[in-house]
């Protein structure tokens, strides 16, 4: 049985990878400041803004301090989600900072402790959201396009998918696998996509884009058992967008100078998530559109 660190596993994306991971025969242990509102598996209350927290965890966890009272027995991978989840819910500062050192901690107690695999919550921002400065040089926006954070949450990711680059190459052994995940919905929050339809500018911040919590759950667990060499990055999002026109005709209306795809078409996603399912296999199985 492998077995896997959840960090954040008590918030929205969290409590989705846990579930996700059970169901698949995975033991997953909690790491998280707050306590889960449902109990799902073991929960350990870890700072990781502090290095020695981080790294007496993930060696808890791994049982090499004392196997016979590890919640885990020897884990292979971290599934990294903890962190302040978007930018605007604390000083920019705070949010810099806080979500760069965790993820230095997490990462270097990973390489430390030799543990296979890391998956790791980049983000959708890096690609210069909320395109106001800066309109995406062409659409579907791919991998490939240029990264221009415009917040400290985003510089933040941009730094960290640096820092699993070299960290890699320090520890070829550890393999880092960074989602770049688009807005996280829950069925909650579906609730609010109507609301989104009169006025497209609501949100073009993200060209429109969404993600199913349970769909960012299959990523984490396909990047943590795809052949991935070395640090790569991959966008995660739904299949299609939020809205009800198609998306060519949004990008029609909100970036009308912006080259498109040959292919787009219908409401396919904005934010491409063709490298996800060429090389993660990874295919979204939840759309509002047979729901809503």
């Amino acid at each position: 049985m492998k077995s896997v660190v959840v960090t954040g596993g008590s918030g929205k994306a969290g409590r989705a990878v846990i579930r996700d991971l059970l169901a698949h025969g995975y033991s997953v242990m909690n790491v998280d400041m707050a306590p889960p509102a449902q109990p799902l598996c073991h929960f350990l209350k870890v700072d990781l803004n502090d290095m020695g927290q981080t790294v007496d965890a993930l060696r808890k966890a791994a049982g090499t301090v004392d196997r016979r009272r590890s919640p885990l027995g020897q884990p292979a991978f971290v599934v990294h989600l903890a962190g302040i989840p978007a930018p605007g819910l604390a000083p920019d500062a705070v949010t810099f900072q806080n979500n760069l050192m965790t993820t230095y901690n997490v990462f270097s107690a990973a390489t430390l402790l030799g543990l296979e695999r890391v998956v790791w919550a980049s983000s959708e921002t890096v690609y210069g959201l909320p395109l106001t400065r800066s309109p995406p040089e062409f659409a579907p926006v791919t991998e490939a396009h240029p990264t221009v954070p415009e917040t400290g949450y985003a510089l933040a990711k941009v730094l960290c998918e640096r820092m699993a680059e070299e960290m890699h190459r320090w520890n070829p052994g550890t393999r880092f696998v960074g989602l770049r995940i688009s807005n996280i919905f829950d069925e909650a929050d579906r609730d609010a996509i109507p609301s989104y339809w009169a006025d497209p500018a609501l949100r073009q911040w993200n060209l429109w884009s969404w993600v199913d919590a349970r769909d960012v759950a299959q990523a984490c667990r396909l990047g943590l058992e795809a052949d991935v060499p070395g640090a790569g990055v991959f966008t995660i999002a739904a299949a299609d967008t939020l809205m009800r026109e198609p998306s060519r005709e949004l990008m029609g209306r909100v970036h009308p100078d912006v080259p498109l795809a040959a292919d787009l078409a219908g409401h396919e996603t904005l934010l491409s998530i063709a490298e996800a399912r060429r090389v993660l296999g990874y295919e979204p199985q939840y759309s509002w559109r047979v729901q809503v």
